[in-house]
């Protein structure tokens, strides 16, 4: 049996985790991610850095991985090599991948958080067997990984899937580092806070009714443009709220979802729960290491 060290690279927390080749995560850890470093300044690369090297401390030897595979927040230069997370301002162009394989000495991959999720979800989630479909996070940002034919999405950058940018209400909000109207502007954790002056998880029926909503609107916007049948949707606000968000999801995406092939379309939790960012970093490792993930063959 082979394990990968899996790393889940937060703005809110970091997690790191064992992930054995057939999917189970065996082991983890996770704390917050730092925001102030020792002096009281906003926290930096080499704060960021450290907390995360304590983190991994705890799961050494590290010679009983074959590699480590990373799930952050985007966006990111091509291959995952620099990092720029819109949610972790310590870090922009930092060399993620490079300085993790420095520290541990295994084979290093990193790619966005939600690209990682959808492969961990065909790989033994919600999307097993399927050839089309968007895994979505919706939690302190708002990410998306396509696949389409069989293929995850990358784009020129390794960007591809960002649907927390797609704008789902062109007058609406621009909270601090954000553009106006997208559906991170609008359904966010940090987003609906900013908007309700109050911690999300205190969110009213009709605020949980709206972000569904939204959700839902861009949801059926991307099975309209791309054919997908399948939306799998994880993140803290997503499930923290619950069956009033899906059902507000569904109800949008069955408005939108009008045309004869993309009528019918699915919305399902994530498959994985809590452990779905550290199944997706660990599936970001094996694939690397040239294992097929579900449908989706090695890099």
């Amino acid at each position: 049996m082979e394990f990968a060290l899996a790393v889940d690279m937060g703005g809110t927390k970091m997690a790191v985790g064992v992930v054995t080749e057939d999917g189970r995560l065996t082991e983890r850890r996770a704390k917050p991610t730092p925001k102030i470093g020792p002096n009281g300044e906003p926290a930096d690369a080499a704060v960021l850095f450290e907390a995360l090297t304590g983190l991994i401390d705890e799961l050494a030897p590290f010679d009983r991985f074959v590699v480590c595979g990373v799930g952050c927040g985007g966006p990111m230069s091509a291959g995952g090599e620099l990092v720029s997370p819109l949610n972790i301002p310590g870090w922009r162009s930092f060399p993620l991948a490079e300085e993790i394989e420095r520290y541990t000495g295994l084979p290093t991959r990193v790619d966005n958080d939600a690209k990682a999720l959808a492969l961990g979800e065909g790989w033994v989630g919600a999307a097993v067997g399927e050839r089309d479909y968007i895994a979505m996070v919706v939690s302190t940002g708002v990410g998306g990984g396509i696949v389409v034919d069989g293929r995850l999405l990358d784009g020129a950058t390794g960007n591809a899937g960002h649907i927390g940018h797609v704008i789902v209400e062109p007058d609406g909000n621009q909270p601090p580092r954000q553009i106006q109207g997208t559906l991170e502007a609008e359904t966010s954790g940090t987003s609906i806070e900013h908007r309700i002056g109050r911690p999300s998880k205190e969110a009213s029926t009709s605020d949980i009714t709206r972000t569904g909503a939204l959700v839902g609107r861009a949801i059926g916007s991307v099975g309209n443009l791309l054919d997908i049948r399948l939306a799998v949707i994880s993140g803290s606000v997503a499930l923290g709220f619950g069956e009033p968000f899906f059902a507000a999801v569904r109800e949008e995406v069955g408005r939108v979802c009008s045309l004869d092939y993309s009528r019918g379309l699915r919305v399902e939790p994530g498959g994985c729960g809590p452990d779905g960012p550290l199944i997706g970093a660990g599936a970001v490792g094996f694939r690397h290491a040239g294992h097929t993930i579900g449908l989706i063959e090695p890099r």
